[in-house]
């Protein structure tokens, strides 16, 4: 599909950082069909670090807080009934500190949205670092925070002290199906409306070379298993290198294994749907999934979600 992507030749540095916290969640909570051994997600939280040739830095997401039992009361109740489980690493600031950059070189934060596992700890960041958000959050039920608002699910600390804006997608601009909004103002580096998953929720695009980039995707999706396989990337009739290889050597993994598996037998339509619960709109949550699915089917776009536990000691993280 051609997504109808701006041409540039200005690019931006892109860092995924790990900081080594993992959560768990029942699968069930998000996604259907649940597959034995597949009943919990079990995954990071990326953060994503974006250099600009100016010397202009930007955090996507910061993950989860290392000191995660002061997250709001309401989601640690939350947190409790649904039995997420939490093994902390440590805090973005902390990992940019440890590697050579000063919190304090960070321009703005943008949240992908205000879950708790995506907004880590600001307060660890200057006040000179603003708070980008999407469009209705300012203005959305959860404001203000806790305490002023009790049943709020973030802090008055997630947001106060700084300059906090939504990110206007008051132009025509559009990348593939989403209302973009280029941040630099050179085609480097885009934000995306990927409305959803919860209220303002955004997607990042980022040039990498002049035709290739790294589509940030937040909690677009949590599971790569909701966007593959398509119609543009479908399963393929054999798998190289084969998954069954340490078993049996030299041999050779057929699609059609994978496919008998599908809840469809389908080799081109995704292997999980979501559920309600915790998507703000299930609508517009799969609108935006099919949207995802066009990048995705690019071979000169990596598509990284903040969840994806497959990418993790395959891509190159940070420093």
């Amino acid at each position: 599909p051609n997504l109808q992507t701006p041409s540039s030749s200005s690019t931006v540095k892109v860092s995924v950082i790990d900081t080594n916290t993992r959560i768990s969640l029942p699968f069930g909570l998000f996604l259907t069909p649940v597959f034995k051994g597949k009943d919990r997600l079990s995954a990071p939280s990326y953060s994503t670090l974006i250099e600009h040739p100016s010397g202009r830095k930007l955090l996507f997401d910061l993950g989860v807080r290392k000191d995660w039992e002061n997250l709001a009361p309401f989601i640690l109740a939350m947190n409790q009934q649904i039995g997420a489980t939490i093994a902390a690493g440590k805090n973005v600031s902390d990992v940019l500190s440890e590697n050579g950059i000063n919190p304090s070189e960070i321009e703005s934060v943008i949240w992908s949205h205000w879950h708790w596992d995506h907004i880590g700890d600001i307060t660890t960041f200057p006040s000179t670092t603003s708070l980008l958000v999407g469009p209705g959050l300012t203005s959305s039920p959860i404001m203000p925070g806790y305490p002023s608002n009790p049943e709020s699910p973030i802090r008055e600390t997630d947001y106060t002290g700084r300059t906090m804006a939504e990110v206007p997608f008051d132009t025509p601009l559009k990348i593939g199906p989403f209302a973009a909004y280029d941040f630099f103002g050179d085609g480097s580096f885009y934000l995306l409306s990927s409305p959803g998953h919860a209220i303002g929720h955004m997607c990042a695009l980022a040039r990498t070379t002049s035709s290739s980039f790294v589509l940030l995707g937040g909690d677009c999706c949590h599971e790569p298993g909701e966007f593959r396989p398509t119609p543009y990337l479908p399963l393929p009739e054999s798998f190289q290198p084969s998954p069954l290889t340490p078993h049996e050597p030299h041999s050779v993994c057929p699609g059609s294994l994978f496919q008998a598996l599908h809840p469809s037998k389908s080799a081109t339509e995704p292997f999980f749907d979501v559920l309600e619960g915790v998507h703000e709109d299930l609508k517009l949550t799969r609108e935006s999934i099919r949207g995802l699915e066009a990048f995705d089917a690019s071979d000169d776009i990596l598509v990284v979600i903040a969840h994806d536990d497959t990418l993790a000691g395959i891509m190159d993280v940070f420093p």
